[in-house]
C-alpha cells in the first residue's frame, strides 16, 4: 500500500529549461517529431525500386503520417526525372484500339500543337491547289492526251466503217452510227456483224483509255496531295525523328491525307478550324501533360473512385446511341502520379472496392488499362486503349486494425505492399523533444499566423501532451489535438486583449473546452447529488462499494462513480453477475467475473470445495458495459460481504485483479480520479475521502491543480496499491491476513473471517444433500 504524494500526482514542465521568452525567439524548422522508426521505414521503402515494395503507413489521425508521406515524396521527387508525356492517337488499323504514344516531357502539347497547325494547312491548302490554275492546266493536259488517244481509236473504227457508209462519233451515251447518206439510213439495221465486233472492240479500247484516264487522274491528285503533304509532314518527322513510334505514327497519317485528300476538299471556310467527324482521326489526345511539372508528380488522390483513380472512357450521345473516340480517353490519378508517387488513404480506398481491384491489377500486371465498367447498353463502339507501362511508387496512408485485416483476408496485399511504416501515437519525454514540441508550437504560430506563446504558455502545452498519453514521461504523436488547443488559447487571449499567449489562456481554453462538452457529465452529477443515482461518499456498508468507470462522449472522456453491491448467501452456483446473465456485458468483463471465481477457489477452496452463491450488479447501470477495471472493485465488495466487514464508502476504487490478486493497470485514470473527486466537492468533503488505483498507474497521473492542493491539504487521498490484500486493508480498517503453516489466517483478519464463511456454507451444503 502505498499514499501518493502530490508530488508523484503530475509530472509538471519546468519552464526554466527554455531558453526564450516567447515562440517568436525560435527558429522555425520543420520536422518530424518522435517518428524516427516510422520514417527509416519510409525512406527504406521509397530507396526501392522494386515490385511489390509500395508502402503502408500507419498510425492514429494527427500523428503527421500523411503530412510527413506528403512531404517526403515531394522531397525525394524533386531530384527525380520528370516523367514522360503520354498521348493516344487513332490507330488507322484496328480503330477500336487506340495507340499510344511516349513522349518527352513537354513535348507532348508541342506534338499535338504541331499536328493540329498541320491538319489546319491542309484544309487550308489541299482546296487551293487543287483549284489552281496549274492543277488545271496539268489536269487538262492529260484530259487532252487520253483525248488524243480516244479520238484515234474512233478514226480507226471510221476508217473501217467506210466499206459500210458510216462513221462513228462519241458521245456520252456510246458511239453513234451517222449515215454518209440518206439512202444509207435503211441500212441502220443491216449492218454486218463484222462491223458490230468492230464496234465492240473500239469501245473496249475507249474503256480502257477512260480507266487509264482515271487512273492518271488520281495518280496525279496523289501526287499533287503527296507533295503537299511532305513538304509539311517532312517538318514534323524532323521535330521528332529520334521516336521511332511519334514517325511511325507521322508516316500513317501521311499515307491517310494522301489516301482521304478529298475529305480536305471542304469549300465551307467557316470549318476549316474545325476538327470533327473525320478529321478526328488526326486529333491527339494529350492525356499526360508533364511539362508544367519540375521533377516527378507527387498526386494525393482524396476521392479514389474507380473512374477518379483509372481513368474513363467518355461518351457522346448521337441520336440516341453513346459514341466514342481515342480524344474521350481520360486520365485517372495513377496516369496522373506515374513515374512518381500516388498517396491514398485506405479508408476511402477500400470504400470503392472495384478501384481498389483495379490497382491491384495494375502493380501485379505493372501496365495501366483504362476500362470502363458496367458499360451501358446503348454503348455502339467500345474501344480498348493501349495499356501504359506502370513506374510508380503507391503511399496508403491507414491504421493498423486496416493493415492487420488486409494481411489476413487480402493475399495480393503482403505482395504488393511489402513496407509497413507504423507512427507512434506517443514518444519519450526527453529535453530534445520537449523542445522539438515547442519547436512545432513556434511554427504553428507563424504558419498559421497565430500570436506568440510565452514558455510559460508552451510548459503547459507539454503538460497536455502528457496527459493525451496518460504518461509522466511520454508526449503525445497526436499534433492535431494540439493545435485545437493552440487556437483555442490564442482565441481566449485575443478576447483579453494580449497579444502575447500565456500558461492562464491555455488553461482557460482547456476549461472553456471541458465546458462546452461536459453536459452530459454535469446531468450525471446533478442525479447523483438529487439522490437519483444513489451514490454514497460517507459512511461504511457491507458488500456495497463505488467503482470508477470512463464515460466516452464525442471527444470528451470523464470518470463516473458506480455502486457495486454484493449479496452472498448458502448455494453452489458460485458467482454470479447479473450483467453477464442479462446479456449486458462484453466478453473482457465477463472475464473478470470468472477470474474472481478463481481468485475465490485459489483462496478458499483448497481442502474443501467452493460452496456458496454470491450476487454481482452496477447498480442503476442500464448499458452495456466491458472492460475488466472493476474485476478488483467486485473482488472488496464480494469480500466484504463473506466477511461482514464494512467498506468505507468515501473511498472509491479502480484496478483489475488476475487470479492471483495481483492489481493490473487500467486506463482512464486521470479522468476517474478527477471525476469522483468533483463528486466529492460537490457532496462535501469529510477529509476521508479518496481513490485506490493500481501502483502501476502512478505513471499515468497527470491530474488537475486543485487536485494535487486537496491531496496537500489533506482532504483527498489517493492510495496505489499492488495487490487485493492491500486495497482490502485500506477499505475496511482489517488486516488482510497470512496464512500460517497449517493454511490457517490469524484470528479477526479478512481472509480469516471469509474463510469461516466459506467453511459454514460448505456444512450448511452438505446438511442438505
Amino acid at each position: 500500500m502505498y499514499k501518493v504524494p502530490s508530488s508523484q500526482l503530475i509530472n509538471k514542465c519546468d519552464d526554466s529549461i527554455f531558453d526564450f521568452n516567447t515562440t517568436d525567439e525560435i527558429i522555425a524548422c520543420k520536422e518530424l517529431i518522435g517518428q524516427e522508426r516510422a520514417q527509416k521505414a519510409m525512406n527504406f521503402g521509397l530507396s526501392i525500386k522494386r515490385k511489390g515494395y509500395n508502402i503502408y503507413v500507419s498510425g492514429i489521425n494527427g500523428s503527421g503520417r500523411s503530412s510527413y508521406s506528403v512531404s517526403l515524396a515531394e522531397k525525394l521527387s524533386g531530384s527525380m526525372n520528370i516523367p514522360s508525356d503520354w498521348c493516344y492517337v487513332y490507330n488507322f488499323k484496328k480503330p477500336n484500339k487506340p495507340k499510344v504514344l511516349k513522349l518527352k516531357s513537354g513535348n507532348g502539347a508541342v506534338f499535338k500543337k504541331e499536328l493540329e497547325n498541320f491538319i489546319f494547312k491542309l484544309r487550308l491548302d489541299i482546296p487551293k491547289i487543287f483549284n489552281s490554275k496549274e492543277y488545271e492546266e496539268r489536269k487538262n493536259d492529260i484530259y487532252d492526251t487520253y483525248k488524243s488517244k480516244i479520238d484515234e481509236v474512233v478514226n480507226e473504227l471510221n476508217l473501217n466503217a467506210v466499206d459500210y457508209n458510216f462513221q462513228f462519233t462519241l458521245a456520252e451515251d456510246g458511239l453513234i452510227p451517222i449515215p454518209m447518206s440518206l439512202h444509207h439510213l435503211k441500212k441502220i439495221e443491216e449492218i454486218s456483224s463484222e462491223l458490230n465486233a468492230e464496234i465492240q472492240k473500239t469501245m473496249r479500247k475507249i474503256r480502257t483509255v477512260e480507266t487509264q484516264l482515271v487512273n492518271r487522274i488520281k495518280q496525279l491528285d496523289g501526287k499533287v496531295a503527296f507533295d503537299l503533304v511532305d513538304i509539311y509532314i517532312k517538318i514534323l518527322l524532323d521535330r521528332f525523328k529520334g521516336n521511332c513510334d511519334v514517325v511511325s505514327f507521322l508516316d500513317e497519317v501521311e499515307d491517310d491525307i494522301v489516301k482521304n485528300y478529298k475529305e480536305f476538299l471542304n469549300k465551307d471556310d467557316t470549318n476549316i478550324s474545325l476538327i470533327n467527324g473525320f478529321m478526328k482521326r488526326y486529333e491527339v489526345n494529350l492525356f499526360i501533360d508533364n511539362n508544367h511539372i519540375n521533377g516527378a508528380p507527387v498526386i494525393k488522390d482524396v476521392n479514389p473512385t474507380y473512374y477518379n483513380l483509372l481513368g474513363k472512357v467518355e461518351y457522346v450521345s448521337e441520336m440516341g446511341v453513346l459514341k466514342t473516340d481515342h480524344t474521350k480517353i481520360k486520365a485517372g490519378s495513377i496516369h496522373e502520379s506515374n513515374g512518381g508517387f500516388l498517396i491514398l488513404n485506405a479508408k476511402s480506398l477500400l470504400d470503392n472496392y472495384k478501384a481498389w481491384e483495379g490497382l491491384k491489377r495494375a502493380l501485379m500486371s505493372e501496365t495501366i488499362t483504362v476500362e470502363n465498367i458496367d458499360e451501358n447498353n446503348n454503348v455502339a463502339e467500345i474501344i480498348k486503349p493501349q495499356p501504359i507501362p506502370l513506374d510508380l511508387k503507391i503511399i496508403i496512408i491507414g491504421d493498423d486494425d486496416t493493415y492487420q485485416l488486409l494481411c489476413k483476408y487480402d493475399d495480393d496485399f503482403g505482395k504488393l505492399f511489402k513496407i509497413k511504416a507504423d507512427f507512434n501515437y506517443e514518444m519519450d519525454r526527453t529535453k530534445e523533444n520537449i523542445k522539438k514540441v515547442s519547436i512545432f508550437v513556434a511554427n504553428q504560430c507563424k504558419e498559421k499566423g497565430l500570436n506568440s506563446f510565452d514558455k510559460g504558455a508552451v510548459a503547459k502545452i507539454i503538460d497536455c501532451s502528457s496527459r493525451l498519453v496518460e504518461s509522466k514521461y511520454k508526449l503525445s504523436c497526436c499534433f492535431n489535438d494540439l493545435l485545437e488547443i493552440l487556437y483555442e488559447a490564442e482565441a481566449v487571449a485575443k478576447l483579453d486583449n494580449k497579444c502575447v499567449v500565456t500558461q492562464k489562456h491555455v488553461e482557460d481554453a482547456i476549461k472553456e473546452k471541458q465546458n462546452r462538452e461536459n453536459q452530459y457529465e454535469e446531468i450525471i452529477k446533478e442525479l447523483i447529488l438529487k439522490g437519483s443515482i444513489l451514490i454514497e461518499t460517507k459512511g461504511s456498508v457491507v458488500g456495497q462499494i463505488n467503482g470508477l468507470s470512463v464515460i466516452e462522449s464525442g471527444k470528451y472522456l470523464f470518470g463516473r462513480p458506480n455502486k457495486i453491491t454484493v449479496s452472498t448467501f448458502v448455494g453452489k452456483e458460485g458467482v454470479i453477475n447479473i450483467e453477464r446473465e442479462v446479456e449486458q456485458s462484453g466478453n473482457i468483463y465477463d472475464k473478470g467475473v470468472y477470474i474472481i471465481i478463481g481468485y475465490l477457489g485459489g483462496k478458499y477452496a483448497q481442502k474443501r470445495p467452493l460452496s456458496l452463491n454470491a450476487s454481482i450488479t452496477l447498480e442503476q447501470s442500464y448499458d452495456y458495459i466491458d472492460g475488466d477495471s472493476a474485476s478488483s472493485t467486485e473482488l472488496y465488495a464480494l469480500l466484504s460481504s463473506l466477511s461482514g466487514l464494512p467498506i468505507k464508502q468515501a473511498i472509491a476504487v479502480t484496478g483489475s485483479v488476475n487470479q492471483k490478486g495481483i492489481i493490473q493497470p487500467i486506463g482512464g485514470v486521470n479522468e476517474k480520479i478527477e471525476g469522483y473527486y468533483d463528486l466529492c466537492k460537490s457532496k462535501g468533503f469529510s477529509g476521508n475521502e479518496g481513490v485506490i488505483i493500481p501502483s502501476q498507474n502512478i505513471n499515468n497521473l497527470m491530474l488537475k491543480d486543485e487536485i494535487i492542493e486537496a491531496v496537500d491539504r489533506n482532504i483527498f487521498a489517493i492510495y496505489a496499491v499492488n495487490n487485493i490484500d492491500e486495497g482490502i486493508e485500506i477499505l475496511t480498517g482489517v488486516k488482510a491476513g497470512t496464512k500460517d503453516e497449517k493454511g490457517n489466517y490469524p484470528l479477526g483478519t479478512v481472509h480469516y473471517l471469509v474463510q469461516k464463511k466459506m467453511e459454514n456454507y460448505a456444512l450448511s451444503n452438505k446438511d442438505y444433500e
